[in-house]
């Protein structure tokens, strides 16, 4: 009997022994499939290679070893781990063709080509190390006298006429042009169970990140730091995806920094040619996201939520820290999209003006609904919260909400804003921009700036907010808060006065609306508080 159960003991030893050895064998470095770490050598055949040898043997890992590797497109395949050990960097080709062609491309212009990294219908694949990875982004631009500048306004509609963003302008802030470039740097697309920590992502021609129709993602301590004249390179860009969470990260982008959308090749979930994929996100919902513990700097937004007809609802967003930035918030019901369910809190926001053509007027939170299109139907959006918020900016916050599209349950709770004077306030400021937005009337135009402008709103609920102005603004800067077209709003604890260079005006303007609660609400300089006309 002894010899029995040694018999069984030693049989049981032997085989986690090899098990141990083939979970040994089934982690490659790419220097055993020929890649060469001199800066030089293209090295897409052997990583590719590394990863297929990998798949077939069930899972494993690929190393990137130390060195400056130069690669197209890299397809990552279920259960593989692209480990970058210290020192190492991937590094995107100067040659286009050296990027994979897209099959199914999510626009239709601009973006033909893969980037560095691609995976699709996969799952448990990640990105992990302490390595870099860089898309050579730079190298496709051009300088800042030729300027990337879409149309999409009408200069008529604008405070400053012809002078704004005049033609032949070279605008030091960008963004730059480019005649053709790879695509997105990563791509994650119909994914499951993805991990990306550690690593840090350079220079990115695009995207940088895409998380297109996927579940189950985890992104932890990376570094995005992009060349912020570059247009389009958003830092992390979640499309139509679900159950997300991203912390700890620290990102600097050209465009957008952390995004929620609704985008899709597929159609809405509501629709009846809606199909439930094999992999990824088989909901059609982009859900159950958490941001939290990051710092964050764009030329756009620091956060934007919105954009594409899928439904976006049971977002978190918390501990930010926003520096030298467009925009700080920026929410966007267009395409005949629903966002609700959204919460904000315990952030810090930095904007202001930026030259050139990037969207957005400096708002610390920016709130709008409307169509994108002539024939397009304008989104919805309900249930947004904001809590311990404090802001320097140079423009105030703006929710504007229309006649087909009334933006409903807004909270706004312990907020402060300051806002003050820039070197771009005369050339830039006392306009709204809403795009993208139909028609070109209300896409960049000139408007009066309070400290909180809404339209269209019900429900709205402003509770302790305290607004400082700084010295020198111009004339076109006016009540501490005005709202127009309302229902049922509750404003409580305000602390404001008009704008020192707006003489005569109330610290609060409503017009047009019906029920509301004002409390405790007081100014400090002895201007009229209230104001209001029409107001039932």
């Amino acid at each position: 009997m002894k010899n029995k159960h040694l018999n069984i003991l030693l049989f049981g030893l032997i085989v986690l022994t090899v098990m141990g050895c083939q979970q040994q064998t089934t982690s490659f470095n790419i220097l055993d499939f020929g890649a060469k770490g001199d800066n030089l050598t293209v090295n897409t055949k052997a990583i590719n290679s590394a990863i297929e040898k990998v798949s077939e043997k069930g899972g494993g890992t690929v190393v990137i070893p130390s060195g400056t590797f130069i690669s197209g497109t890299v397809v990552l395949l279920s259960n593989v781990n692209l480990h970058f050990e210290p020192g190492s960097k991937l590094v995107g080709s100067k040659d286009t063709s050296d990027y994979l062609m897209l099959k199914n491309a999510l626009f239709s212009e601009g973006y033909n080509r893969n980037g560095l990294i691609y995976s699709v219908d996969a799952v448990h694949v990640s990105i992990t190390g302490t390595g870099e990875i860089n898309g050579n982004g730079t190298y496709f631009m051009n300088g800042i006298d030729k300027p990337h500048l879409l149309s999409g306004f009408d200069r008529k509609f604008v405070r400053q006429g012809n002078e704004f963003m005049k033609p032949g302008t070279v605008f030091e802030d960008g963004p730059v042009s480019y005649a053709y470039r790879p695509g997105m740097m990563i791509v994650f697309e119909r994914c499951e169970n993805i991990h990306i920590s550690g690593v840090t992502l350079k220079d990115s021609p695009e995207w940088t990140v895409r998380i297109g129709d996927c579940d189950n993602v985890n992104v932890e301590g990376i570094s995005i730091l992009n060349n912020p004249l570059i247009p389009n390179n958003d830092g992390i860009h979640c499309t139509n995806s679900r159950n997300i969470r991203i912390s700890d990260c620290n990102i600097i982008a050209g465009d957008d920094a952390i995004i929620v959308t609704g985008f899709s090749n597929q159609p809405s979930p509501d629709d009846p040619a809606w199909k439930v994929p094999s992999f990824g996100n088989k909901t059609g919902y982009a859900e159950n996201v958490t941001v939290t513990n990051c710092v964050l700097s764009s030329r756009s937004a620091c956060i934007r939520v919105g954009y594409g007809n899928h439904p976006i609802r049971n977002l978190v967003f918390s501990n930010l820290v926003m520096y030298e930035s467009n925009r700080g918030i920026g929410v966007f019901a267009r395409d005949n999209s629903r966002i609700e369910n959204v919460l904000f809190s315990n952030i810090i926001i930095n904007t202001r003006l930026y030259s050139g053509h990037w969207w957005g007027k400096g708002e610390p939170i920016h709130i709008s609904s409307g169509q994108d299109t002539k024939n397009g139907k304008p989104g919805i959006i309900n249930n947004i919260r904001f809590s311990n918020i404090t802001a320097t900016s140079e423009t105030g916050i703006l929710i504007y909400g229309t006649e087909n599209s009334v933006i409903d349950n807004i909270c706004l709770e312990s907020i402060k804003l300051t806002i003050n004077k820039g070197k771009y306030t005369e050339s830039y400021g006392g306009n709204f921009d809403l795009l993208p937005v139909y028609p070109l009337e209300i896409a960049i135009f000139k408007h009066d700036i309070p400290g909180l402008y809404a339209q269209y709103v019900k429900h709205l609920t402003v509770s302790h907010f305290e607004l400082n102005w700084g010295t020198g603004l111009p004339s076109f800067f006016t009540n501490a808060i005005e709202i127009n077209h309302f229902g049922n709003i509750l404003l409580e604890s305000i602390d404001g006065n008009p704008a020192p260079v707006s003489k005569g005006l109330s610290a609060i303007m409503l017009r047009d609306g019906t029920n509301a609660v004002l409390r405790n609400c007081s100014t400090n300089d002895g201007s009229v508080l209230l104001k209001k006309e029409m107001v039932k």
